[in-house]
């Protein structure tokens, strides 16, 4: 919200296009920034208005837009008190391209856009309006807005503090609340319902739900022959990641597939929001980008919540520690960690392994001037021979690990509880 209304406030102002997954708020999002922040609002929902799909076939004469825009939404637009949006951009021809006639020739309009499959849209032959708008990327919650949502703001604040021996005394506080987020995540439908009802099934059923619709988006807005493959591939997430080696291998998806039968459903599904790509880095140098091995990479889930529920891990599993569970636990704690660092602003996010020898390190990113070498460990395990030989072989001048384990500060490596990621951008 912040953001927005910055963006609101700045004289050189571009078309916004807010980027994102189905379900992680963004209709809500600008609705309620524009019913705070401005006289009136002209919401326009291509998908559920026809009448306006065919509006930029004819031309971009930006006069002619506003005035259909003013019919459909009974609203009658004043470009300085006037917030116009853009829903679902992408289900009318040319509508991201008009946001360029936006940008050059009426610039006093506040616009604002999104779409759930904005990033598939791009890719469809259509003129993209590069330099002519902003963007605003929007994930689910992270733990941080997890604790402000469910109203423990004090639990927030201490960790902000860093008064490690303080935080110590409520670690049970923390350790039960992230286990709870690793069960429902940060779609906020599936954090408001708990908050509410405090029903562990109710938040399955939402879960369940959201599923089906990126099932219902593979077949109505992928082409035919990819179907198959998208939905082979992103039911393989939950399979890949419980694997000891998380470095995601086609023959998983199926016995003898190989990277050019998946290109097409991988790159549909980063495209719309739903997997993070998270490439090896062959060195820890600066910038990562020019060490990257394009040939290997881990994939994530959109939410830790949302891989649970495609994993059907059930709430006492989860919050009781089960041993059945070990394997992916694993799993479910590095895309916690993945979804966390996700939100840091200019964070560039690779992991690293050794070319002749097991050594791995979960994530490796480029932040503030720094590479910094983490090792997740999802309980209090911590034997890092990794991060270890990592250290000897590169000496970085930060190497952090995550754990459920306290605070502790050595001299060659951080242990950061994993209830307290969020901190990493505080580390020096």
């Amino acid at each position: 919200m912040q953001e927005l209304i910055s963006w609101k406030n700045r004289s050189n102002r571009k078309p916004l296009i807010i980027r994102g997954a189905r379900q992680v708020g963004k209709t809500w999002l600008m609705k309620e920034f524009g019913k705070n922040e401005y006289e009136q609002v002209a919401y326009i929902n291509f998908e559920s208005m026809p009448v306006l799909k065919t509006l930029f076939r004819a031309d971009f004469d930006i006069q002619r837009i506003i005035t259909a825009i003013q019919i459909e939404s009974g609203t009658q637009i004043d470009a300085q008190n006037t917030l116009i949006i853009f829903d679902e951009i992408q289900e009318a021809e040319g509508a991201i391209t008009s946001l360029k006639y936006f940008c050059e020739d009426t610039s006093q309009y506040h616009i604002i856009a999104a779409g759930s499959l904005l990033g598939v849209a791009m890719h469809r032959h259509y003129s993209f309006p590069v330099g002519k708008v902003e963007f605003l990327d929007l994930y689910p919650l992270s733990f941080m807005e997890f604790l402000i949502a469910l109203e423990k703001q004090p639990l927030l604040d201490l960790i902000r503090t860093n008064d490690w021996r303080l935080i110590k005394d409520f670690k049970e506080k923390y350790i039960y609340l992230l286990r709870v987020y690793y069960y429902i995540g940060g779609m906020p439908e599936a954090v408001l319902s708990f908050k509410t009802q405090n029903d562990f099934n109710e938040v399955r059923a939402i879960q369940k739900r959201i599923l089906s619709a990126y099932e219902q988006d593979f077949s109505k807005h992928a082409t035919g022959e990819i179907v198959p493959r998208i939905r082979m591939l992103w039911n393989s997430i939950p399979s890949q990641l419980a694997k000891e080696n998380k470095k995601f291998i086609y023959g998983v998806v199926k016995k003898g597939s190989r990277a050019k039968d998946y290109e097409l459903a991988l790159s549909w599904l980063i495209d719309c929001g739903l997997v993070h790509k998270v490439c090896r880095a062959k060195k820890p140098g600066i910038p990562l980008k020019a060490y990257e091995d394009y040939g290997a990479f881990k994939l994530f889930a959109v939410d830790v919540g949302i891989l649970g529920a495609m994993g059907d891990i059930d709430v006492r599993t989860l919050l009781e520690g089960n041993t059945i569970f070990e394997e992916f636990k694993g799993a479910l704690t590095e895309q916690y960690v993945l979804q966390q660092l996700l939100t840091i602003k200019n964070m560039v996010i690779y992991y690293w392994s050794a070319e002749r020898s097991q050594a791995e390190i979960d994530f490796l990113i480029q932040y503030d001037g720094n590479i910094i070498p983490i090792e997740v460990k999802a309980e209090e395990n911590l034997q890092s021979k990794s991060l270890k030989s990592f250290n000897q072989k590169y000496a970085p001048s930060i190497a952090l690990r995550a754990s459920m384990s306290d605070y502790r500060r050595e001299e060659w490596m951080t242990n950061l509880p994993l209830y307290t990621i969020s901190e990493i951008v505080n580390m020096k």
